[in-house]
C-alpha cells in the first residue's frame, strides 16, 4: 500500500476567523471544515442580515451589522466567502498586513484580479486565493506521488467532466457573460498549473447549452506546453442522461508511471460521491486508500495553510494572490481564444 501526505499539518495556535457571505459554499464547505479542524468561527457577515443571523444562531457566533464592523475585527483571518464583484471593496476596508482567504476566482476578469492584487500590495494583506483543489486529499497524495518521483516526468494530463451540474444553486451566476471556466474549470487550471507550471498558451472553447440561461457551460480546451506534455480538458455540466454514463475524471501519465482520479463531489453536488486515486508505477493498480475528500476536508486544509503562514509556521503562502493571478491570466487567455475566430478549412480549388 502506497503511504503518501493527504492533509496540511494544524496550527499550533489558529486565529479566529471572520467569515464574509453566507452562502451555501459557507453551510456546505466553509463551516463543517473549520469546525472539523477545531478553528474558531468569531463572526459572519452578509447584505442578507436575517440568512448571517441564522447561520450565527446555528452555529453560535455573532454577527455583524455591516461589512465595516466586520472588516473592524483584530488578530483574525478574514474569509471572503463573496462573490468576485465584491472581493475588492471589502478587501480596500481590510486592516493593513491582516491574513485573508479570497474565495475564488479572483475577481470577474483579468483587470479585477490586478486591482485585487495592487490592493493586497497597498495594504500587505496576507491574502491567498481558495483554490482548495490543490488541498483535497486525493490531490495532495497525488502531489506527494509526483514530487517524489513516483510518476516521473509528467507528460500528459486528461480532464474528462460529463456532468448535470446543479446551476440553480448560485443565483449570482444569472445573467453574468463568464460562468464555466471562470468559476468552475479555473479549480482544474489551477491545479494544473501547480504541476506543470504554466503552460505557453491555450486553446479553448465555452459555449453554453440550448437548454439552460446559464451563459456558458461547456468548455473544450488544449493547454500549450510544447512537444513534450499534451494536455486536454473535455467540460460537460449538461450530460442530464442520468448517472450511468456520467463522469468526472482525471488521467495523469508520467514516463513512470500513471495516477487516476474520481472528483466525486461533482457527481450529485453537493452530496457527491467518495473521492479516488489510483496509482501504478508498471505493476498494475493501486488505490490509494484516503481520508476524506474535496468537500470538505480541502476547505480545512486551505485554511490551515494560510493559518500556519500567518503565524509564521509555514514560509510560503500556497495559492497567494502572487500566484493567483497567473490563474486568472489563463483564465483570460481561455476566454480570448474561444472569442477569436478558429483556423478556418481551405476552400477546395
Amino acid at each position: 500500500m502506497i503511504e503518501l501526505s493527504q492533509s496540511w499539518p494544524l496550527p499550533d495556535d489558529p486565529l479566529p476567523i471572520v467569515i464574509f457571505g453566507a452562502g451555501s459554499i459557507v453551510t456546505d464547505a466553509h463551516i463543517p471544515a473549520y469546525s472539523a479542524c477545531g478553528f474558531a468561527i468569531r463572526g459572519i457577515y452578509d447584505p442578507d442580515l436575517e440568512k448571517a443571523q441564522a447561520l450565527a444562531k446555528k452555529h453560535g457566533f455573532v454577527t455583524y451589522a455591516t461589512a465595516q464592523e466586520a472588516a473592524a475585527q483584530d488578530d483574525v483571518i478574514f474569509d471572503l466567502a463573496t462573490p468576485p464583484d465584491a472581493h475588492a471593496e471589502i478587501l480596500a476596508i481590510l486592516p493593513e498586513g491582516a491574513g485573508v482567504l479570497i474565495q475564488k476566482p479572483m475577481g470577474s476578469d483579468l483587470a479585477a484580479a490586478t486591482q485585487i492584487l495592487e490592493i493586497c500590495r497597498k495594504r500587505s494583506l496576507r491574502a491567498a486565493v481558495n483554490f482548495q483543489l490543490r488541498f483535497a486529499p486525493m490531490m495532495l497524495a497525488l502531489r506527494d506521488a509526483i514530487d517524489r518521483g513516483l510518476l516521473g516526468e509528467i507528460v500528459d494530463f486528461d480532464a474528462w467532466l460529463a456532468l448535470d451540474t446543479p446551476w440553480r444553486l448560485w443565483k449570482f451566476l444569472e445573467g453574468l457573460p463568464r460562468v464555466e471556466i471562470l468559476l468552475h474549470s479555473i479549480h482544474y487550471m489551477d491545479f494544473i498549473r501547480s504541476i506543470l507550471g504554466d503552460p505557453d498558451g491555450v486553446h479553448a472553447k465555452t459555449l453554453g447549452h440550448p437548454s439552460g440561461a446559464t451563459s456558458n457551460t461547456r468548455t473544450a480546451a488544449i493547454l500549450d506546453y510544447g512537444e513534450r506534455v499534451r494536455c486536454a480538458l473535455s467540460i460537460n455540466h449538461n450530460h442530464s442522461f442520468g448517472r450511468k454514463h456520467q463522469a468526472c475524471e482525471f488521467r495523469i501519465c508520467g514516463t513512470k508511471g500513471a495516477a487516476y482520479l474520481h472528483l466525486g463531489v461533482n457527481l450529485d453536488y453537493p452530496a457527491g460521491e467518495p473521492d479516488i486515486l489510483e496509482i501504478n508505477m508498471g505493476e498494475g493498480w493501486e488505490t490509494v486508500s484516503l481520508t476524506g475528500s474535496w468537500f470538505t476536508e480541502s476547505f480545512g486544509n486551505r485554511m490551515a495553510q494560510i493559518q500556519r503562514f500567518v503565524t509564521g509556521q509555514d514560509d510560503v503562502l500556497v495559492s497567494s494572490v502572487e500566484d493567483a493571478w497567473h490563474t486568472m491570466a489563463l483564465v483570460e487567455a481561455a476566454y480570448q481564444s474561444s472569442a477569436a475566430p478558429a483556423t478556418p478549412l481551405a476552400q477546395k480549388p
